[in-house]
């Protein structure tokens, strides 16, 4: 089974825009999982434009499903999750300046640290996965940082579905193959939708987890989180391809 993870930074950017707290993140939260979300993903910026890191403490206190972190392992982000210790940790290098995620690790240039970083949070007893292209390369090398999944960027899957699906989605097979041989845990995140989101599935049957907050609270706009809560879940079901 595939699980939902719900990236609420959006709701917190409605927040923060009026000052305040409405929306409630944290009840939103709360109300993501008893909707059927799997877990809550926060992506904690150092300008705190959207999440920030008192919402990440607030929240571990009353998230039952999982609780995964992701950004940059910079001091400050690693001092707030070995605090926090959430489910999982999502390590994504987004320099300060970039509006949104915008590339994988290069895990070669960056192995040591990488593997440091890894064993860190190993430490405290927490899941590990990294932010990564379609690379077979850049799995394998991240395979040997010890990190227990790594999350496909799929920006680019996203980009060129509705040209051609199959062509958009070929490197994406093929890192997901190597990741599973590898015995790697395997997330995706970055522009999924009710659009794109159930061919991905129904091509890599064996993935872990999806992180979606953009689309899912755009689509809410719509047609209100619950139902899109339900929509989404309803893309991850096990099916063949029609």
């Amino acid at each position: 089974m595939t699980k939902l993870s719900v990236n609420i930074n959006k709701v917190a950017t409605i927040r923060n825009a009026r000052g305040g707290n409405l929306p409630d993140v944290v009840k939103f939260a709360i109300d993501c999982e008893r909707f059927g979300a799997q877990g809550i993903t926060v992506h904690p910026r150092p300008d705190e434009r959207h999440i920030r890191y008192a919402d990440v403490r607030q929240l571990k206190p009353v998230i039952t499903t999982e609780f995964n972190i992701e950004g940059n392992p910079i001091p400050s982000f690693v001092d707030l999750v070995t605090e926090v210790r959430p489910t999982q940790v999502t390590l994504v290098p987004d320099a300060e300046d970039v509006l949104t995620s915008n590339a994988g690790w290069d895990t070669v240039k960056h192995f040591d640290f990488l593997k440091d970083i890894v064993a860190h949070f190993h430490s405290c007893g927490i899941r590990v996965s990294i932010f990564i292209d379609p690379v077979p390369e850049l799995i394998e090398k991240a395979k040997l940082t010890g990190t227990d999944r790594v999350e496909l960027y799929t920006e680019a899957y996203a980009s060129n579905y509705s040209a051609n699906r199959e062509a958009a989605i070929e490197k994406y097979v093929q890192a997901a193959n190597v990741a599973h041989i590898l015995g790697l845990g395997l997330n995706a995140g970055h522009d999924l939708n009710l659009l794109n989101l159930t061919y991905f599935k129904q091509r890599i049957p064996f993935l872990d987890e999806v992180s979606i907050g953009h689309a899912i609270i755009s689509d809410a706009l719509y047609l209100g989180i619950e139902k899109t809560i339900h929509e989404y879940r309803n893309c991850l079901i096990d099916t063949n391809i029609s």
